[in-house]
């Protein structure tokens, strides 16, 4: 019986205390229909950081005035990290980003075998190795088709403008006839960017893929060397080949 009397008391003294800061649901209200989920704000801020995997998409491709048909892509692990602001409207949202790129991707092909070469040889392999930095800004719009309280599941797509800083990006060209070849790059590029994303309470996972819409390869130059001695060196000592990036993207944020 003494033992009952002291936990009694102690709990008559602890329910205050669990109770303190809790705010009371009324039964058939709004506050029991909403406790528990966040609060959506019209406007949030956030960051995110993630990761990157490159396409380098080929086309028109020669070397020494022979196509190039056959090119292997090689996808190397990129990264980034960007900034945003998220408009709501319902189940709707703009998001406008600005984010810092660095795109890695590699090529490698089998030079075409000169007019002399010797019955039976075998083509030597070349690549191509780019690490491009760029200032993206895309513009989203979104859906989520799945919100229910802190969860959700949404979809998005739209234009990006992408700035490719020339002097910080590195393209290695390996194996070639030529040297000191440099290939610059058109420093304003337009892609699209279709994407889905998940949502839990002010964390989010992010899936997308960039699409490249056009050309970003403005020209390639490079030095013939003293004992190259084709007949021809407008047609037999050129490189020629447009790309497109397309990028697939993974990355991990929370916004307020």
């Amino acid at each position: 019986m003494e033992l009952r009397r002291i936990l009694m008391g102690l709990y008559l003294l602890a329910f205050p205390a669990m109770m303190w800061g809790q705010t009371p649901v009324v039964p058939g209200t709004a506050d029991e229909e909403h406790s528990g989920h966040r609060k959506e704000t019209p406007v949030n801020f956030g960051f995110k950081g993630g990761f990157t995997s490159s396409l380098f998409l080929v086309s028109q491709f020669s070397v020494n005035g022979v196509p190039i048909d056959e090119v292997q892509n090689n996808y190397k692990i990129g990264y980034f990290g960007s900034l945003f602001m998220r408009i709501n409207f319902d189940r709707h949202f703009l998001q406008p980003e600005i984010s810092y790129n660095i795109n890695r991707c590699n090529i490698t092909f089998e030079k075409p075998l000169p007019e002399d070469a010797a019955s039976g040889a075998r083509p030597e392999e070349a690549s191509i190795t780019s690490s491009i930095h760029s200032i993206d800004i895309p513009v989203i719009y979104g859906y989520n088709f799945i919100k229910e309280g802190p969860y959700s599941l949404a979809v998005f797509g739209g234009p990006k403008v992408r700035y490719i800083w020339d002097r910080k990006s590195d393209i290695d060209f390996e194996n070639f006839d030529q040297v000191n070849i440099r290939e610059r790059l058109r420093p304003l590029n337009l892609s699209f960017t279709i994407g889905v994303s998940v949502t839990i309470s002010r964390v989010f996972f992010d899936f997308r893929y960039d699409m490249g819409l056009h050309n970003i390869s403005k020209n390639v130059t490079y030095d013939i060397p003293a004992d190259n001695n084709a007949a021809d060196e407008n047609t037999k000592n050129e490189i020629r080949f447009h790309r497109r990036d397309n990028v697939l993207s993974f990355s991990f944020g929370v916004f307020f």
